[in-house]
């Protein structure tokens, strides 16, 4: 296992390199592995935590001698990585397209935007020079080599939501904005960043754009939403939103309703170019049945929305069918259409038809 996490960074003294984690069960020590088919790379949402991702899962885990771990490809964080603890800005998604394009052998080590921070090598002088681990961020955008980007080393007199107040302010620029938008725009008292702010000066940091662009672009910024914010029902009052958990566990489930609150959370939700109404990699999905969170495809389908800001009404592409509460206002429903039916009307928060 040694041999490939040394010989890169051999190759280049500012490579980051993680291996493939396999898993040993918790109640059987039975010992699961995956193969090169089944390698992840890092992500994360704009949430900055609790991530997820659709094809990680257990079913990937078959046996294969121990004798082959020395040809499991490595993580190679030339780029751009977020370190984190307690994964922290960090979930696992599928290897991009453009980056399978460029392997001839699935045995090769694979780029990837985000690391988790707790299994890795790299070079001792490179790591000190980044100033080691803080208590707590570090490190971000170095260079054309290695971009290691916000450690959160959170300890126990520092809660979580300081952590990710600390590391936005510090790191996401402009971006922060959308992270803020998660937590109904409620900054708290995060403290005193300016000695962060003066390493990533100090070390030439490159921008969060930067990092957007040329090192993932496939996230999908708020920013680009046609709308953004809750997706308020305006009948009954107009005091019910969709409202409903993004995470893994939540997946083929129901999306729900809930009082309005204005303090976006489970209400926050995206109306996309392609007329999705997704969270982060989640869009609401009917196929028939109950309307649900599901995977993000990008193909439409039973994905595709079409919101009508004059009658306000959001229209289903397939079926045909338009969003509706019932009447007790507990369960979403796919009704015929009515623009006189205010059970079926909607605003979306922050709706700017100058982006379709």
């Amino acid at each position: 296992w040694l041999e490939p996490l040394l010989d890169r960074i051999a190759r280049d003294s500012t490579t980051v390199v993680c291996p493939v984690i396999d898993v040993i069960d918790d109640t059987t020590l039975e010992y699961h592995w995956r193969d090169s088919g089944g390698v992840n790379v890092g992500g994360f949402d704009w949430n900055l935590q609790d991530g997820w991702n659709p094809y990680w899962t257990a079913s990937a885990a078959t046996p294969r001698p121990l004798s082959a771990q020395l040809l499991t490809p490595f993580l190679i964080l030339l780029c751009s990585i977020i370190f984190t603890n307690s994964f922290l800005w960090f979930n696992w998604h599928a290897v991009p397209e453009k980056e399978r394009k460029k392997h001839k052998n699935p045995a090769e080590p694979v780029w990837s935007p985000t690391m988790a921070g707790g299994l890795f090598a790299i070079d001792k002088a490179f790591f000190e020079k980044l100033g080691t681990y803080d208590n707590m961020d570090v490190r971000w955008n170095l260079g054309d080599s290695s971009v290691l980007s916000c450690r959160s080393h959170i300890q126990e007199a520092l809660s979580l939501q300081v952590a990710l107040w600390c590391q936005s302010e510090v790191w996401l620029d402009d971006y922060a904005k959308y992270y803020y938008q998660r937590v109904g725009n409620d900054l708290g008292d995060f403290g005193d960043v300016s000695s962060r702010k003066e390493l990533r000066k100090k070390l030439g940091c490159k921008s969060f754009q930067w990092y957007l662009d040329n090192i993932y672009p496939e996230l999908f910024v708020p920013g680009h939403a046609v709308a953004s914010g809750e997706v308020r029902n305006m009948g009954a009052g107009s005091k019910t939103c969709l409202d409903s958990p993004a995470r893994k566990a939540d997946l083929h489930k129901a999306v729900g309703l809930y009082p309005c609150h204005n303090q976006g959370g489970n209400q926050y939700w995206m109306l996309s170019k392609a007329g999705e109404i997704r969270r982060d990699e989640a869009c609401l999905d009917y196929a028939g049945q109950d309307v649900i969170l599901y995977p993000c495809h990008g193909t439409k389908g039973n994905q595709f929305w079409q919101y009508k800001p004059d009658t306000h009404l959001i229209l289903h592409g397939s079926s045909k069918k338009c969003l509706a509460i019932s009447e007790s206002k507990q369960k979403l429903l796919m009704e015929e259409c009515s623009s006189d039916n205010e059970r079926q009307q909607w605003k979306f928060e922050n709706y700017d038809p100058s982006k379709l």
